[in-house]
């Protein structure tokens, strides 16, 4: 299937080349205001692909999909051009619709450039032995994630063999704060941009036990750079508790933060910090095998 960005602007003709993108006006020997003009289309072809670009990023946090109407709202657009947008998206695959409920989700194709990235990362072939070797010795889910902004981005992850499963999947885009792979991305990130991260991060309440206090959160930073470690302890969600360590590039930087998390009925804080030395050593062999970024 072939990705024609073109098809996404309002009056943007396909290459004629058959090259798959927008045509590039010739504007060589003409007036002034011609040049403007082109200018401005390019101007407004690229801004009608970031629109679209920002519609996949609204979809993907919708899990049971949403309505053109909804979109429209979050994304705060036009309806008529968030419903041309999602046509466009739809028809490339990008995009799902669902005539019974009348409402839309990410289509394969995302899935596919997903898991290409994941590939070139080395986050499905290389990593994923490592997570499976560990939640056979724990019995509880491995998470691997990366830092993607002000969120944690997990990126694989192997269910334990209980019932009751974790449920940040991969794809899930995740509190940095509230989380203990969070905890370790900022703690071991570089000094400037922990820093920022320190006086920027939105501090989000997601439980009654969130920190919210901005110093209260830069002292737990602190005490994980101290100990090697970072713990969540239903900070995230309630039930849940979790222990992460971080994978450090060679300038001892986290690339990615790797996590055992059980439910608080199965796993004691102590329990669970046990585990500390298993994880450790499987981030050391994951930093060894991935793709430093």
């Amino acid at each position: 299937m072939s990705v024609n960005q073109a098809t996404m602007a309002d009056g943007v003709q396909d290459d004629p080349t058959g090259g798959g993108g927008p045509a590039i006006p010739d504007v060589q020997g003409d007036s002034p205001e011609a040049a403007k003009g082109a200018g401005r289309k390019g101007a407004e072809r690229t801004d009608m692909v970031g629109k679209a670009l920002g519609l996949l990023v609204l979809l993907g946090e919708e899990p049971r999909g949403a309505s053109a109407a909804e979109i429209s709202r979050r994304a705060e657009l036009p309806f008529s051009t968030t419903y041309r947008l999602l046509g466009s998206l739809a028809r490339d695959g990008f995009v799902d619709y669902e005539p019974d409920g009348r409402r839309y989700h990410l289509g394969l194709r995302i899935f596919q450039l997903g898991q290409r990235v994941s590939n070139h990362h080395g986050f499905a072939g290389a990593a994923l032995p490592v997570l499976r070797r560990v939640t056979e010795q724990t019995g509880e889910a491995t998470i691997l994630s990366v830092r993607d902004g002000h969120h944690h981005l997990t990126v694989n992850k192997v269910d334990g063999p209980q019932m009751f499963r974790v449920t940040s999947d991969p794809g899930h885009l995740g509190s940095l704060s509230a989380t203990a792979v969070g905890k370790a991305l900022v703690a071991f990130a570089e000094d400037a941009e922990r820093e920022n991260l320190l006086a920027e991060l939105p501090l989000e309440p997601l439980t009654e036990k969130s920190i919210t206090d901005r110093d209260g959160f830069r002292r737990e930073i602190e005490q994980v750079r101290r100990q090697g470690y970072a713990v969540m302890d239903e900070e995230n969600e309630i039930g849940m508790r979790a222990v992460a360590v971080p994978l450090l590039n060679s300038q001892g930087h986290a690339f990615a933060s790797l996590a055992t998390a059980a439910p608080v009925f199965r796993m004691t804080l102590d329990e669970l910090k046990a585990h500390v030395l298993l994880l450790q050593d499987a981030a050391a062999e994951l930093a060894a095998r991935l793709p430093q970024r």
